[in-house]
């Protein structure tokens, strides 16, 4: 009989022991939402477990309205850092509340804040045997009058790859493939990537709702396979493991 107790708990933490856990960190646009099965809004992270197998564990940290700023401030990186553990992954995708100029507890500087921010979140990442993956903000629906989608990033996506670049971290430009999925679907259907409803035509909503930023389930579906997709053609030797648990 304890031969028996013995096996199953070895068996038990060998199990538990091969699990790795993908950290995503960042804000709405990857953010589980309350009340999911009603809430037509979803963040790309929420959808991403099902991607996997089961020896990788998302844990989506994402939280809307955070910039890296207020996402540091707040403990919450500090949270993540306490458990982060040897070939751990952490999917940093931030910009979107960076940007947000008249508000002081959210706003960086694009070259000074949020560069130096982001280079933490990766040093401190390695210095527990993690592995930090740098994500651009994705692109919102934004469609001039001519069909041309216009970028509303400013500098935040060309500071995460000049970060990625200098200390050679695993890199995904969501800001260009999700362009590049704006615009296939055009100014017109990629309404149905994002928010965009009638008043009473979605009972989550009591009025009318035009939103180009937040995203729909097919949106969200279709940014969480845009970053399997590269993560499976990516030559990084630091993304084997994450690969090898991809369905």
């Amino acid at each position: 009989m304890k031969k028996y107790i013995l096996l199953t708990f070895l068996i038990s933490y060998i199990c538990f022991a091969q699990k790795t856990t993908l950290y995503t960190i960042g804000d709405s646009t990857m953010a589980n939402k309350k009340d999911p099965e009603r809430n037509p809004e979803h963040g790309w992270a929420q959808v991403l477990q099902p991607f996997f197998k089961d020896n990788i564990v998302v844990v989506n940290k994402a939280v809307n309205g955070r910039s890296t700023k207020s996402f540091i401030n707040e403990k919450r990186w500090d949270s993540i850092y306490n458990k982060l553990k040897k070939g751990d992954y952490v999917f940093i995708e931030f910009g979107h509340n960076d940007e947000k100029i008249e508000d002081s507890t959210r706003y960086t500087n694009p070259h000074t804040a949020y560069r130096y921010n982001l280079i933490r979140f990766v040093k401190e990442s390695r210095a527990k045997g993690a592995v930090p993956v740098l994500l651009t903000s994705i692109a919102r629906r934004n469609f001039n009058e001519k069909g041309v989608l216009v970028p509303t990033h400013g500098d935040y996506p060309l500071e995460t790859r000049l970060v990625a670049q200098e200390y050679k971290v695993p890199f995904i430009d969501l800001e260009y493939y999700t362009e590049l999925l704006e615009q296939s679907y055009g100014p017109e259907k990629s309404k149905e990537l994002h928010l965009h409803f009638k008043a009473g035509e979605n009972a989550f909503y009591d009025k009318e709702k035009a939103d180009d930023t937040h995203l729909s389930l097919l949106g969200a579906k279709s940014i969480a396979q845009i970053v399997i997709e590269q993560l499976k053609t990516s030559n990084d030797t630091a993304l084997e493991n994450i690969k090898k648990g991809i369905k």
